[in-house]
């Protein structure tokens, strides 16, 4: 689907996480004047499965994003038309439609591909494009290709869950291009401004051909650098000097929760039916997760001087775990629960213990040495 105006905005992936996420935030921002203009959505993995989504996406009266759940204790049911995508297209079938836009319309990239967006693939490093290119190497192509047309900066900002997302993009481009001009690996190094963020937001279910619902919760946190402007304002967009403290209050408030309400359904019946919602209406369960938080946590927030911020992200992380309309299984979360001890609760006592704390942490405690050290 074509756009009727530029499109300053290009934004690789289709997920219904950004569709509920930064599509949403632009749509809103755009209302009040906040943002710098609609989106081109370009689905990089060429499935056709997802033609329709794709249609959807940039239909004229958009598409549906429901909102559900609490928030400070209200509960929050409503619903809304996302319109801030005006132009669909595909890499398998429209590369040299994206290319032309990349060149000529793009101020700001943004991406979700997932882990299989950056999977390496034999053919990423042709100079010609090739729809089997992980997404790294088609960005790569890209870039190439702006650069020869005028050399113009650009802001990357990817949003996958990969620490150091902006980092770890560049470094993966950086090294395709190994061979090609120096002055274009400059360039990559010197004028294109590659974003470290960190994305928060439950999205629960598609609706079907587009649109998704969520929690109200929601958090992009974008790490500052000289020259950065944002591509629209919005109240759930934090820029920050260094995305450490909100990783650590991810980590180990809503992360550690999760993996302490695993631990103890593991230890009961194991019902793999239950959800978080509902395990939480045991008041004998409410009660131990609360006396964890506040008696083992909260003082190593409060030693690395975190204490007033950690006690509203644990306001809010209970509110997230109690939503009404969230069906998040205790069994998914139990995935992998060995590994997401070390890095959750005994990397969240190493990382307590740094700051100074002392205090005992007998819960914590006793899960980490049901796990031999690595």
């Amino acid at each position: 689907m074509s756009a009727k105006s530029p499109t300053p905005i290009l934004q690789f992936g289709t997920s219904r996480f950004l569709q509920a996420h930064f599509d949403l935030f632009v749509d809103e921002a755009l209302t009040n004047g906040k943002a710098i203009g609609p989106i081109t959505v370009v689905q990089s993995s060429g499935a056709s499965t997802r033609s329709g989504r794709l249609a959807a996406l940039a239909a004229e009266d958009g598409y549906r994003v429901k909102i559900r759940g609490l928030d400070a204790g209200a509960t929050i049911d409503r619903e809304q038309r996302v319109c801030s995508i005006t132009r669909t297209l595909s890499t398998a079938t429209d590369w040299p439609k994206i290319v032309s836009i990349f060149v000529n319309e793009v101020e700001y990239l943004v991406s979700n591909t997932a882990d299989a967006g950056y999977a390496p693939q034999a053919v990423d490093k042709q100079n010609n494009f090739d729809q089997r290119m992980s997404f790294p190497a088609k960005l790569r192509l890209l870039l190439k290709e702006r650069f020869l047309a005028h050399g113009r900066p650009l802001t990357i900002m990817p949003m996958e869950l990969i620490p150091d997302n902006g980092a770890v993009l560049r470094a993966c481009v950086l090294a395709l291009a190994e061979k090609d001009d120096s002055d274009f690996q400059d360039w990559l190094q010197n004028r294109i401004l590659w974003v470290n963020s960190l994305v928060d937001r439950i999205v629960s279910e598609p609706i079907d051909p587009a649109g998704a619902i969520c929690e109200p919760y929601a958090l992009w946190a974008v790490e500052n650098q000289p020259g950065l402007v944002l591509p629209c304002e919005h109240s759930a967009i934090e820029l920050v000097d260094s995305l450490g403290e909100i990783e650590a209050l991810k980590l180990f408030i809503l992360n550690l929760g999760h993996t302490w309400l695993a631990e103890r359904w593991q230890q009961q019946d194991s019902n793999p039916t239950v959800s978080v919602k509902a395990f939480l209406e045991d008041d004998e369960t409410l009660s131990a997760l609360q006396n964890m938080y506040e008696t083992e946590v909260m003082p190593g927030f409060a030693a690395a001087g975190m204490e007033e911020r950690a006690q509203a992200y644990l306001a809010t992380t209970l509110d997230r775990f109690r939503n009404p309309f969230l069906d998040h299984k205790l069994a998914d979360i139990a995935q992998n629960h060995r590994q997401k001890i070390e890095r959750r609760i005994r990397g969240f006592v190493d990382w307590a213990q740094s700051h100074g704390d002392t205090t005992q942490k007998p819960a914590l405690t006793a899960m980490i040495n049901k796990v031999p050290a690595p």
